[in-house]
């Protein structure tokens, strides 16, 4: 096993020549790292090597922007790697390869579930494409120091976000924090919340509509929260267009009751707070349409370019089997996509007691997501519709707009962007 460190030129010019990527058995992995993940697949995948004489893996770690801008030209060129991790799930799709003929079926559609959708190109592919490596989640964390202060109980599993809204307002006003909640400045944030109010997002012919009942019943209440000083106004206010804000730091200064972000919060979290404070992951409110957050992340997927399909199916199986997913899931401290490994919960490796806790309630918070989640996350169209609700529902946030006619304008928006796409 070889591992290389590259940069984005180095990469580029590696790729130039359209032979060089993959050359007899080398299969060469293109790997980022939000933490340790590509030295963690370095070191399983020399097991894999020992196991399988003739192939050898070169896990070549890039800068995540070039996995962004760099991978996409190179695969167009013809000139790509053999295998990649990649977060443009959908947007990929026409580079990979199907490991469908090489691996055991049955076992991945009883493993990853809901995730294989996202790998896919649409209606009536059943193809296998890509292993869902890194999930995360979108839903809460309290400040539950501040609850026990305030003498507040913590709603229960089946809270509604009335429920959490009341609450998170009592423990401010006990407690005289600034801010009773706050939620990313996200389309895909906020997508969840929709959901548990009852919005399909699409029709019965699986078309988006991203609005209705269901979904201009919660940004009516969203909206209502922001103007009342339930939600910390300015994490959407104060931005314009559909900028990303996050109140992350909000919450780590300890300002802030309750934080509907995502997992990917908790090393950070562990990191910063330290022991300033209890924190606690609570997951998603419920609704009619249930208790669900968004699911997102990483997968890896291999290319059909490839001159080695078999041991690029057999390198990307080797670590879609329980043991080894568990393995890497405890290693890099990630959410799994893997239902079993879910299931049985993780213990995380080199973590604090606090920090491997809130991992394992993100985990416990899988059996939840709703079907509609995870056809809104893996439909190819969603960045724009997240960007059409970030702006239309600012715009109500700030009295530009009414919520009917922000919506009235959303679905238009929607109108226009699927026009020009077609």
């Amino acid at each position: 096993m070889k591992k290389s460190i590259m940069t984005t030129t180095a990469l580029a010019a590696l790729f130039m020549a359209g032979g060089m990527a993959a050359q007899a058995q080398e299969v060469r992995f293109m790997c980022y790292s939000d933490g340790n993940e590509c030295e963690v697949y370095d070191d399983v995948l020399t097991r894999f090597e020992a196991e399988n004489p003739g192939i050898d893996v070169i896990v070549d770690v890039v800068p995540y922007q070039a996995i962004l801008e760099n991978l996409p030209v190179q695969l167009a060129a013809g000139s790509g790697p053999d295998i990649a991790k990649v977060t443009d799930l959908g947007g990929l799709h026409e580079y990979y390869l199907d490991l469908a003929p090489y691996v055991d079926r049955d076992y991945w559609e009883a493993s990853f579930g809901g995730t294989l959708d996202w790998y896919r190109g649409g209606a009536g592919d059943d193809g296998l494409y890509g292993l869902h490596s890194q999930l995360t989640i979108t839903g809460a964390y309290i400040n539950r120091t501040l609850f026990d202060q305030a003498g507040v109980d913590v709603p229960g599993a089946d809270a509604t976000w009335e429920d959490w809204a009341a609450a998170s307002r009592a423990v401010a006003e006990a407690t005289g924090t600034q801010f009773p909640m706050a939620m990313d400045r996200s389309g895909h944030r906020i997508a969840g919340p929709a959901i548990s109010y009852g919005a399909q997002l699409f029709d019965e012919d699986g078309n988006p509509i991203l609005v209705d009942e269901g979904f201009t019943n919660y940004v009516r209440q969203f909206v209502e929260w922001n103007q009342d000083g339930t939600m910390a106004r300015d994490v959407w206010a104060g931005q314009g267009g559909s900028t990303y804000q996050d109140a992350a730091q909000e919450f780590v200064n300890g300002e802030l009751v309750y934080y509907y972000s995502g997992s990917w919060q908790v090393s950070r979290f562990d990191r910063d707070i330290g022991d300033f404070f209890d924190w606690q992951v609570v997951g998603s409110p419920c609704g009619d349409g249930g208790c669900t957050g968004m699911p997102g992340g990483a997968g890896i997927v291999g290319f059909s370019q490839t001159q080695h399909p078999e041991a690029v199916a057999a390198v990307i199986d080797y670590l879609a089997q329980e043991d080894v997913y568990a393995e890497v899931t405890a290693r890099t401290r990630n959410i799994p996509a893997h239902a079993a490994v879910a299931a049985a919960g993780v213990e995380y490796e080199d973590t604090s007691p606090q920090a491997a806790a809130a991992l394992n309630a993100w985990a416990a918070q899988v059996p939840n997501i709703s079907p509609i989640a995870y056809a809104y996350q893996g439909y190819a169209g969603n960045r724009a519709m997240f960007g059409i609700t970030v702006q239309r529902v600012t715009q109500a946030i700030v009295g530009e707009l009414t919520v009917d006619e922000a919506m009235d304008r959303a679905v238009s928006d929607l109108a226009d962007a699927m026009a020009e796409t077609q």
